[in-house]
């Protein structure tokens, strides 16, 4: 029996999951493939009462002029910092969280914290950033700057939302403030699939709380954090658009201007279908090539891969 018969053979025993998984391919052809037609556009002077067809060729001219731009990479360095730093602070503290919740012995307490932590994660960004807004503003009900100046750490109260040396971090803490209880939730599940033998063991050696949670359920839930940092990488130039559109602008346009929104004011606003097109085409390139990227070096540390 050749390779092929044999592949054909093992389908139709498991014709059943092929059936069930055809919606979901049909779903992911219509909204993630075929809309990547559309990337013709970076390569005409698109017009779209011309059409595809009608709309003259180009070739690179939209990506010299994109990568000629000031504003572009203006909004690549807004987007990249900000990426960076919402995805460190958005890995290390869902690990973090799951790790201490594991250590609370108190069931109802921890299903308590865990609910809790979960809540912001089904909150809209208007509201959260309403929410930030009015605790992080200059007046009676700036939650934020009070507490600062009861505890004497400042004498009058900070332009949060007005200064751009703030903003970055602003959006850091909205993020991971948002997400951190929901990410969080993987974690949790890889580490209840630790073996509790482990840790028996562990104590028998003289390790404390601390030495366990570092040597044991660390090391247990490696490839679980391998895994997601090569996943968290693929959107390393999505820095988010709501926090940025919502509190940025005005005084905070030169930090605040991300990708998403650089695409949203040419293709939108100025009506620049073409180069809002090749800038999303230069993203998605520089995501693709970082989780292909990572997953070799993961392969060539010798831990688990996505691919």
């Amino acid at each position: 029996m050749g390779k092929a018969s044999r592949t054909f053979k093992k389908m139709l025993s498991h014709k059943t999951l092929y059936i069930m998984i055809i919606p979901c391919m049909i779903y992911t052809f219509i909204f993630s493939y075929y809309p990547l037609s559309g990337w013709i556009m970076a390569f005409q002077q698109f017009k779209p009462a011309l059409g595809y067809a009608g709309s003259p060729f180009v070739g690179l001219y939209q990506f010299n002029f994109l990568f000629s731009n000031i504003e572009f990479w203006r909004a690549f360095r807004n987007t990249l910092c900000m990426s960076l730093m919402i995805h460190i602070a958005g890995f290390i503290f869902p690990i973090t969280f799951a790790l201490l919740l594991n250590e609370i012995r108190l069931k109802g307490a921890k299903r308590i914290v865990q609910s809790v932590s979960y809540l912001p994660h089904f909150l809209s960004w208007v509201i959260v950033c309403s929410l930030m807004s009015s605790m992080l503003s200059t007046g009676n009900n700036g939650a934020i700057n009070n507490l600062l100046m009861s505890l004497g750490l400042i004498k009058e109260p900070i332009l949060f939302l007005g200064e751009e040396k703030y903003f970055w971090w602003v959006v850091t803490f909205g993020n991971v403030w948002k997400e951190m209880g929901w990410n969080s939730i993987i974690y949790i599940a890889a580490i209840s699939g630790v073996d509790p033998a482990l840790y028996e063991s562990a104590s028998l050696d003289g390790a404390n709380r601390y030495q366990k949670m570092w040597h044991v359920t660390l090391s247990g839930i490696r490839s679980t954090i391998v895994v997601l940092l090569i996943m968290n990488l693929g959107w390393i130039l999505n820095a988010g658009f709501e926090v940025q559109y919502l509190l940025g602008g005005g005084l905070l346009a030169d930090v605040s201007q991300t990708i998403d929104i650089f695409v949203i004011k040419y293709g939108i606003n100025i009506g620049n279908y073409s180069l809002a097109t090749a800038a999303g085409i230069f993203k998605s390139v520089i995501s693709i090539v970082m989780v292909f990227g990572t997953n070799k070096i993961a392969n060539m540390l010798g831990e688990s891969s996505l691919l």
